[in-house]
């Protein structure tokens, strides 16, 4: 089958997947672990194989995409599995052993570039799908400091806390290993680590009742423009540059699954297209809705990247 770029495809071999039970994760069914190329194998998943997409579901940029990939990918003729992790290590641990086929929003130019020295040799980046992302710290709109180097001699406000997310995080790395030691923060504050979620309770509270407080953020991210807040300056650039988030897949994935990797390479979004994707997954529908997120977000944007692959009736 050849994708046909800005044009609808009909995909009569999407008719064909089957519905036999999905081998469990390092099973050796995944397509980027099997080594015999045979992914038209209907015993594989579906009728073009099954891939393995490995994502943290509370890292909504993941979460949204691994949804708009498993409706694209399904469209094809694809299985596609979805493995839920906890970790980033888990995840970069997975694609080089083959446990996992795909990563469906990596951060490895800055933010995971030590997992990439680690692993990088067993992994293939499929592409880049959004250019302009970065690491934050935020505080509500009414805190009375406008940069991290504000944070210095302040700890009393923000009752010596710095409110992150998961330890294994680049994010926190790069809190623990670079900001704080730039801005002297080391002494004054304790950095609080358990999940995303833990943190936007945290965050939603402290909003509630007018208090101050500061957490570890990046964008794109919809809670930058769901809360009241600000994001601070970090004159010292010690949270990195701007990078671009990949998709990752497995050593081999793209000789496996050509058409797949095709498709997945031809995906680029907007800071319009990539706002509207996770707010419709992660607000606007929620848990249990994301296919019909994807529905909505492809009827509304139906030409948000060059390979987007829709159903004729």
């Amino acid at each position: 089958m050849t994708l046909r770029r800005n044009r609808t495809m009909t995909l009569a071999g999407a008719a064909l997947a089957t519905s036999l039970t999905l081998a469990a994760c390092g099973g050796g069914d995944s397509g980027g672990d099997t080594g015999d190329g045979d992914s038209g194998d209907p015993a594989a998943g579906g009728a073009e194989g099954t891939i393995t997409m490995g994502f943290i579901p509370s890292w909504t940029d993941g979460l949204s995409t691994a949804y708009l990939l498993e409706d694209q990918l399904t469209k094809l003729g694809y299985e596609v599995e979805m493995e839920e992790l906890t970790e980033a290590a888990l995840l970069y641990t997975g694609l080089a052993e083959g446990d996992v086929d795909m990563y469906p929003s990596a951060w490895p130019e800055v933010t995971h570039a030590q997992y990439m020295e680690e692993y990088g040799d067993r992994i293939e980046d499929l592409g880049a799908y959004y250019d302009n992302a970065k690491l934050t710290f935020a505080v509500p709109t009414y805190t009375e400091i406008e940069s991290i180097a504000d944070l210095t001699g302040n700890a009393d406000m923000f009752n010596g806390q710095i409110i992150g997310i998961e330890p294994g995080a680049g994010l926190t790395a790069a809190t623990q290993d670079s900001v704080m030691p730039t801005y002297e923060l080391d002494a004054d504050y304790e950095l609080v680590t358990s999940s995303t979620s833990a943190m936007l309770t945290e965050l939603e509270s402290a909003l509630n009742d007018e208090e101050d407080i500061v957490v570890t953020l990046w964008q794109p991210f919809w809670a930058n423009s769901a809360f009241d807040i600000k994001t601070l300056e970090d004159p010292e650039g010690a949270l990195g540059e701007a990078e671009a988030l990949h998709f990752l897949g497995t050593q081999g994935f793209a000789e496996e699954f050509p058409e797949a990797a095709e498709l997945i390479a031809g995906i680029q979004l907007d800071d319009e297209e990539y706002g509207a994707l996770e707010d419709m997954v992660v607000n606007e529908y929620g848990e249990g809705q994301e296919a019909e997120a994807i529905d909505a977000f492809l009827e509304q944007y139906p030409d948000a990247f060059e390979t987007v692959v829709t159903e004729e009736g």
